[in-house]
């Protein structure tokens, strides 16, 4: 392959602005658009990966614990407490990695609205001004789903059914496996901390995260997949 020429100048205007000749070619143009959206779309696909593996984490964790817990009477409840623990701290990565997945997901849901689904059935762009917002995110990529908005997401998703579980493992540690003297909570405590603390602390969690998981009731991320009445074309 041979190299460059000796008189090449890639700080040149006109080599510096080669790609702006694409913006008025339409086939040059298409081909670039294409070969965007499927770098995009890996990109999606990575992080995607990434959150899945992270909520397989959580589900393996659960089920260990489960398993653990009941495995004998002589199991401290707490362990359950110290899993709902854990499942904050996956849950604090995954939302981490969803905001970031949003980045690419945004710009691939851009590109199929405005540039495919136009190709199909040109009845006109869902944005007017997509290759405005691509460039822009483009030249300065920019979060765009708030973290309130990524927690929720996630807990509505994955973690208040794994967190509801554990919660009710914890109250049947605390009812069916309570001495006799001791009461639900009795049991509750954890070494010098009164159960009634403990029930205050978890009560509190626990309203926050039926909080986040119904909050906002408006959304900022757009694009997440929904059902459809008349799906029955499809099949």
């Amino acid at each position: 392959m041979s190299g460059p020429p000796e008189d090449f100048d890639p700080e040149s205007p006109e080599e510096r602005e080669v790609a702006g000749k694409a913006a008025t070619d339409r086939s040059d143009f298409l081909s670039l658009m294409s070969h965007t959206y499927r770098g995009e779309l890996g990109r999606t696909t990575s992080w995607r990966t990434r959150i899945d593996r992270t909520t397989n984490w959580a589900v393996v964790l659960t089920a260990s614990l489960l398993t653990w817990a009941f495995s004998a009477d002589t199991r401290p409840h707490y362990i359950l407490l110290v899993g709902m623990g854990m499942l904050v701290v996956f849950l604090s990565i995954e939302a981490r990695r969803y905001r970031i997945y949003d980045v690419w997901r945004s710009r691939v849901r851009l590109l199929e609205e405005n540039v495919f689904a136009n190709a199909l059935d040109p009845n006109g762009t869902e944005q007017p001004n997509w290759r405005e917002l691509l460039s822009v995110d483009l030249r300065e990529p920019a979060i765009k789903t708030p973290l309130a908005e990524a927690v929720s997401r996630r807990l509505r998703r994955v973690y208040t059914p794994l967190l509801s579980v554990l919660l009710a493992a914890w109250l049947i540690r605390l009812t069916v496996f309570a001495g006799p003297m001791q009461g639900p909570i009795g049991a509750a405590s954890v070494g010098s901390i009164p159960g009634e603390a403990v029930l205050v602390v978890v009560s509190g969690f626990y309203a926050v995260v039926i909080g986040l998981t119904v909050w906002p009731a408006t959304r900022q991320a757009k694009g997440e997949l929904h059902e459809e009445d008349n799906a029955e074309e499809w099949r």
